[in-house]
Protein backbone atom coordinates (compact mmCIF):
# COMPACT_ATOMS: atom_id res chain seq x y z
CA UNK A 1 0.00 0.00 0.00
CA UNK A 2 1.36 3.49 -1.09
CA UNK A 3 1.47 6.30 2.00
CA UNK A 4 -0.54 7.65 -0.22
CA UNK A 5 -3.54 5.43 0.65
CA UNK A 6 -3.11 4.89 4.17
CA UNK A 7 -2.61 8.38 5.59
CA UNK A 8 -3.63 11.06 2.45
CA UNK A 9 -6.69 9.52 0.49
CA UNK A 10 -9.16 8.29 3.36
CA UNK A 11 -11.62 10.14 4.40
CA UNK A 12 -10.34 10.40 7.95
CA UNK A 13 -6.99 9.75 7.44
CA UNK A 14 -3.94 11.37 9.18
CA UNK A 15 -4.40 14.76 6.12
CA UNK A 16 -7.79 15.47 7.90
CA UNK A 17 -6.95 14.20 11.49
CA UNK A 18 -4.59 17.05 11.65
CA UNK A 19 -7.33 19.53 11.29
CA UNK A 20 -10.32 17.73 12.36
CA UNK A 21 -9.81 14.68 14.58
CA UNK A 22 -13.21 12.95 15.48
CA UNK A 23 -12.14 11.24 18.74
CA UNK A 24 -8.96 13.16 20.35
CA UNK A 25 -9.78 13.92 23.78
CA UNK A 26 -7.15 16.88 24.20
CA UNK A 27 -6.59 19.80 22.06
CA UNK A 28 -8.26 20.60 18.37
CA UNK A 29 -5.89 20.54 15.91
CA UNK A 30 -2.79 19.14 14.51
CA UNK A 31 -0.55 21.87 12.91
CA UNK A 32 2.91 21.89 14.68
CA UNK A 33 4.72 19.44 12.28
CA UNK A 34 4.30 15.66 10.97
CA UNK A 35 6.48 12.98 10.29
CA UNK A 36 6.09 9.69 8.34
CA UNK A 37 8.30 6.30 9.11
CA UNK A 38 8.33 3.19 6.65
CA UNK A 39 10.89 0.57 5.32
CA UNK A 40 11.74 -0.47 2.64
CA UNK A 41 12.58 -3.72 0.92
CA UNK A 42 15.22 -5.69 1.90
CA UNK A 43 15.85 -2.89 4.38
CA UNK A 44 15.60 -3.19 8.11
CA UNK A 45 16.48 0.27 8.73
CA UNK A 46 13.78 2.80 8.83
CA UNK A 47 13.30 5.91 6.65
CA UNK A 48 11.72 8.66 7.92
CA UNK A 49 10.55 12.50 6.28
CA UNK A 50 9.57 14.83 8.96
CA UNK A 51 8.35 18.08 9.14
CA UNK A 52 8.16 21.17 11.62
CA UNK A 53 4.67 22.17 9.53
CA UNK A 54 1.79 21.02 9.36
CA UNK A 55 1.29 18.04 6.45
CA UNK A 56 -1.34 19.84 4.87
CA UNK A 57 1.05 22.65 4.07
CA UNK A 58 3.67 20.36 2.48
CA UNK A 59 3.09 19.78 -0.89
CA UNK A 60 6.43 17.36 -1.73
CA UNK A 61 4.63 15.00 0.92
CA UNK A 62 2.29 14.56 -1.27
CA UNK A 63 3.92 13.51 -4.13
CA UNK A 64 6.43 11.68 -2.20
CA UNK A 65 3.70 9.57 -0.35
CA UNK A 66 1.97 8.67 -3.85
CA UNK A 67 5.02 6.83 -5.22
CA UNK A 68 6.28 5.57 -2.00
CA UNK A 69 4.94 2.16 -0.32
CA UNK A 70 6.06 -0.06 2.00
CA UNK A 71 5.09 -2.84 3.90
CA UNK A 72 5.05 -1.23 7.62
CA UNK A 73 4.48 2.55 8.24
CA UNK A 74 4.08 4.50 11.23
CA UNK A 75 3.03 8.08 11.30
CA UNK A 76 2.17 10.70 13.62
CA UNK A 77 0.78 14.34 13.12
CA UNK A 78 1.99 16.76 16.38
CA UNK A 79 0.60 19.34 18.84
CA UNK A 80 2.85 20.95 20.30
CA UNK A 81 2.92 20.98 24.18
CA UNK A 82 3.38 24.73 25.30
CA UNK A 83 6.60 25.57 26.28
CA UNK A 84 7.95 22.56 23.63
CA UNK A 85 10.15 23.41 21.13
CA UNK A 86 8.73 23.29 17.57
CA UNK A 87 11.60 22.29 15.63
CA UNK A 88 11.43 19.24 13.16
CA UNK A 89 13.86 17.42 15.59
CA UNK A 90 10.92 16.94 18.02
CA UNK A 91 8.21 15.66 15.27
CA UNK A 92 7.65 11.74 15.53
CA UNK A 93 8.65 9.12 14.29
CA UNK A 94 12.00 9.00 16.35
CA UNK A 95 14.35 6.23 15.25
CA UNK A 96 16.86 3.84 16.42
CA UNK A 97 18.17 0.49 14.09
CA UNK A 98 15.38 -1.06 12.80
CA UNK A 99 13.15 0.99 15.58
CA UNK A 100 10.24 3.63 15.19
CA UNK A 101 8.65 5.42 18.43
CA UNK A 102 5.25 7.88 18.40
CA UNK A 103 4.19 9.67 21.89
CA UNK A 104 0.76 11.09 22.09
CA UNK A 105 0.36 12.64 25.13
CA UNK A 106 2.23 14.53 27.59
CA UNK A 107 3.89 15.01 30.76
CA UNK A 108 2.68 16.89 33.98
CA UNK A 109 5.09 19.39 35.85
CA UNK A 110 7.72 18.79 32.59
CA UNK A 111 10.68 18.86 32.94
CA UNK A 112 11.18 18.49 36.55
CA UNK A 113 8.78 15.56 37.58
CA UNK A 114 10.81 13.75 35.51
CA UNK A 115 14.36 14.36 36.94
CA UNK A 116 14.69 11.26 39.40
CA UNK A 117 14.31 9.18 36.42
CA UNK A 118 16.22 10.65 33.60
CA UNK A 119 19.22 10.79 36.50
CA UNK A 120 18.86 6.84 35.95
CA UNK A 121 19.82 7.10 32.66
CA UNK A 122 23.22 6.81 31.21
CA UNK A 123 24.64 10.17 30.30
CA UNK A 124 25.68 9.20 26.62
CA UNK A 125 21.63 8.47 26.27
CA UNK A 126 20.37 12.10 27.98
CA UNK A 127 23.24 13.93 25.40
CA UNK A 128 21.57 11.55 22.00
CA UNK A 129 18.58 13.08 22.58
CA UNK A 130 17.35 14.40 19.20
CA UNK A 131 14.97 17.10 20.80
CA UNK A 132 14.48 18.83 24.33
CA UNK A 133 10.94 17.37 24.66
CA UNK A 134 9.44 14.93 26.79
CA UNK A 135 8.32 12.35 23.66
CA UNK A 136 11.95 12.24 23.13
CA UNK A 137 13.16 11.63 27.19
CA UNK A 138 10.38 8.98 26.81
CA UNK A 139 11.81 7.31 23.81
CA UNK A 140 15.40 7.27 25.77
CA UNK A 141 13.31 5.28 28.44
CA UNK A 142 12.26 2.96 26.32
CA UNK A 143 15.74 2.65 24.75
CA UNK A 144 16.94 1.48 27.64
CA UNK A 145 14.28 -1.10 28.27
CA UNK A 146 15.17 -2.60 24.51
CA UNK A 147 18.70 -2.66 25.41
CA UNK A 148 18.38 -4.67 28.35
CA UNK A 149 16.39 -7.30 26.66
CA UNK A 150 12.62 -5.89 26.92
CA UNK A 151 10.16 -7.12 24.40
CA UNK A 152 8.64 -4.41 22.99
CA UNK A 153 5.31 -4.45 24.86
CA UNK A 154 7.54 -5.05 28.32
CA UNK A 155 9.64 -2.24 27.16
CA UNK A 156 6.53 0.11 26.84
CA UNK A 157 4.82 -0.86 29.84
CA UNK A 158 7.74 -0.21 32.51
CA UNK A 159 8.53 3.25 31.27
CA UNK A 160 4.59 3.98 31.33
CA UNK A 161 4.58 2.14 34.60
CA UNK A 162 7.55 4.01 36.26
CA UNK A 163 6.88 7.48 34.32
CA UNK A 164 2.71 7.63 35.66
CA UNK A 165 3.83 6.64 39.28
CA UNK A 166 6.46 10.23 39.10
CA UNK A 167 4.15 12.45 37.51
CA UNK A 168 0.72 12.80 36.45
CA UNK A 169 0.95 11.74 32.62
CA UNK A 170 -0.72 10.92 29.10
CA UNK A 171 1.15 8.15 27.66
CA UNK A 172 -0.43 6.59 24.11
CA UNK A 173 3.03 4.97 22.61
CA UNK A 174 3.38 3.33 19.36
CA UNK A 175 6.38 0.93 18.84
CA UNK A 176 7.50 -1.76 15.68
CA UNK A 177 10.54 -2.68 14.01
CA UNK A 178 8.45 -3.00 10.94
CA UNK A 179 7.32 -6.81 11.89
CA UNK A 180 6.01 -6.37 15.56
CA UNK A 181 3.37 -3.71 17.14
CA UNK A 182 3.33 -2.50 20.32
CA UNK A 183 1.27 0.01 21.85
CA UNK A 184 -0.75 2.12 25.02
CA UNK A 185 -3.81 3.15 25.40
CA UNK A 186 -3.13 5.76 28.91
CA UNK A 187 -4.71 8.88 28.27
CA UNK A 188 -6.27 9.18 24.75
CA UNK A 189 -8.05 6.92 22.42
CA UNK A 190 -6.36 3.83 20.83
CA UNK A 191 -8.23 1.93 17.83
CA UNK A 192 -6.86 -1.34 15.38
CA UNK A 193 -8.17 -3.18 13.06
CA UNK A 194 -7.00 -6.42 10.79
CA UNK A 195 -7.52 -7.22 7.38
CA UNK A 196 -6.05 -10.44 5.25
CA UNK A 197 -2.04 -10.25 7.04
CA UNK A 198 -2.70 -6.92 8.09
CA UNK A 199 -3.12 -4.91 11.16
CA UNK A 200 -4.04 -1.27 11.78
CA UNK A 201 -3.47 0.84 14.92
CA UNK A 202 -4.37 4.21 14.86
CA UNK A 203 -5.47 7.13 17.32
CA UNK A 204 -9.02 6.96 15.41
CA UNK A 205 -10.45 5.44 12.52
CA UNK A 206 -9.80 6.40 8.94
CA UNK A 207 -12.69 5.63 7.77
CA UNK A 208 -16.47 4.25 8.85
CA UNK A 209 -15.79 0.87 7.97
CA UNK A 210 -16.56 -2.25 9.80
CA UNK A 211 -13.91 -3.93 11.96
CA UNK A 212 -12.39 -1.35 14.09
CA UNK A 213 -11.98 -1.82 18.19
CA UNK A 214 -11.32 0.64 20.58
CA UNK A 215 -8.20 -0.13 22.82
CA UNK A 216 -9.87 -0.16 26.38
CA UNK A 217 -7.72 2.90 28.81
CA UNK A 218 -4.68 1.60 30.55
CA UNK A 219 -3.94 -1.38 28.40
CA UNK A 220 -1.51 -2.78 26.34
CA UNK A 221 -1.94 -3.68 22.59
CA UNK A 222 0.96 -5.77 20.63
CA UNK A 223 0.18 -6.98 17.47
CA UNK A 224 1.89 -8.85 14.50
CA UNK A 225 0.48 -9.08 10.97
CA UNK A 226 -3.36 -10.29 11.18
CA UNK A 227 -3.06 -11.24 15.12
CA UNK A 228 -3.78 -8.29 18.17
CA UNK A 229 -3.39 -8.49 21.55
CA UNK A 230 -4.75 -6.55 24.17
CA UNK A 231 -4.32 -6.87 28.01
CA UNK A 232 -4.51 -4.35 30.98
CA UNK A 233 -0.80 -2.43 32.17
CA UNK A 234 -0.04 -3.74 35.20
CA UNK A 235 0.36 -2.06 38.42
CA UNK A 236 -1.32 1.07 36.31
CA UNK A 237 -4.42 2.77 38.10
CA UNK A 238 -7.14 5.38 36.41
CA UNK A 239 -5.75 7.52 38.91
CA UNK A 240 -2.40 7.84 37.63
CA UNK A 241 -3.26 8.85 34.23
CA UNK A 242 -3.77 12.46 33.68
CA UNK A 243 -7.04 13.77 32.80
Amino acid sequence: MSLADLLLTPGHGLLTQSWAPRHQRHGTVNADGFGVGWYAPGDPLPARYRRAIPIWADRSFADVARVTSSRAVLAAVRSATPGMTQEESAAAPYAHGPWLFSHNGRIEGWPGALEGLAASLPTARLLALEAQVDSALLWAFVLEQLDAGDTAGEALTHVVSNVAAASGARLNFLLTDGTHIAATAAGDTLFWRTGPGSVVVASEPFDDGPGWHEVPENCLLTATAGRVDVRPIPNLTKEQVAP
